[in-house]
């Protein structure tokens, strides 16, 4: 019998541990994506900054973000070793063109793995890592309790440790917290990056197109009933959908921006 190491060393078990890892990415995508269309909200970035602290200092949310990293860079180096694994079975490509449609992003899931992984530490640095680790800005937001009317404007905090803070004065709700959404704003207007954000959704929607149904195959879960359920979820909600609307943000920020 196969021992419990033999099994994840072996290509079933690379491949198991791809599709559960990818699992798990798909559903960050989704809480993801939903926190970020709050930079939609109309509020000065108020409740996308809020929502930047909870993820950033809830410390059960912070657990889940190690595991989503951990996750990343596991997906990652199994999908390294398998490629590499297939190359060296097969290193002469077919001469003949299978009679079965294969599509294109199956032949190239490692490429465009390959551009989603560099994405990501770009725009993680860029991101999380200016925002948890360098010193930023700060904004504050007074809201009038009685009319609901909001205004903001830039905080400058008194002490380096200071983070975030709620007080109300004189019926007006006062919320200092740091601006990620200055951040991303001015991360927006420039050009490059956004050519360079929109270049990684085009590779996260291939991608997707055939890694979604794929995990659920490696998985076991074929069957006549559900299989096009998760053919149509994978190609229209996390190859078409999703990417759409993570690219919309740049789109529409940098158009503000001019």
């Amino acid at each position: 019998m196969m021992s419990f190491s033999q099994f994840f060393s072996s290509s079933i078990g690379r491949k198991l541990i791809m599709s559960m890892t990818g699992l798990f990415l798909c559903l960050f995508l989704i809480v993801h994506l939903g926190g970020n269309l709050t930079l939609f909200a109309g509020d000065e970035g108020y409740t996308f900054n809020i929502y930047a602290h909870f993820m950033t200092h809830f410390p059960p949310v912070e657990i889940a973000g190690y595991i989503l990293y951990i996750s990343i860079l596991v997906h990652a180096f199994y999908a390294l070793m398998l490629t590499l694994a297939n190359k060296k079975a097969r290193p002469v490509k077919y001469a003949v063109a299978s009679k079965a449609p294969v599509r294109w992003a199956s032949l190239n899931m490692g490429l465009l793995g390959s551009i989603i992984f560099l994405f990501l530490i770009i725009h993680m640095s860029n991101f999380w890592g200016r925002y948890k680790f360098l010193e930023g800005t700060y904004r504050e937001y007074r809201t009038d309790l009685q009319n609901g009317k909001m205004t903001n404007s830039v905080y400058q905090p008194t002490s380096p440790e200071f983070e975030y803070s709620v007080t109300t004065e004189n019926n007006i709700e006062i919320v200092r917290v740091k601006d990620l959404y200055e951040i991303v704003t001015t991360s927006f207007s420039i050009w490059w990056y956004v050519l360079l954000y929109l270049f990684a959704m085009v590779a996260v929607s291939y991608h997707m197109y055939h890694g979604f149904q794929s995990a659920f195959r490696t998985v076991g879960v074929v069957h006549k009933k559900y299989t096009p359920i998760i053919q149509a979820t994978g190609i229209w909600f996390f190859a078409v959908i999703i990417p759409l609307l993570f690219a919309s943000m740049p789109i529409i920020f940098y158009i503000k921006s001019l």
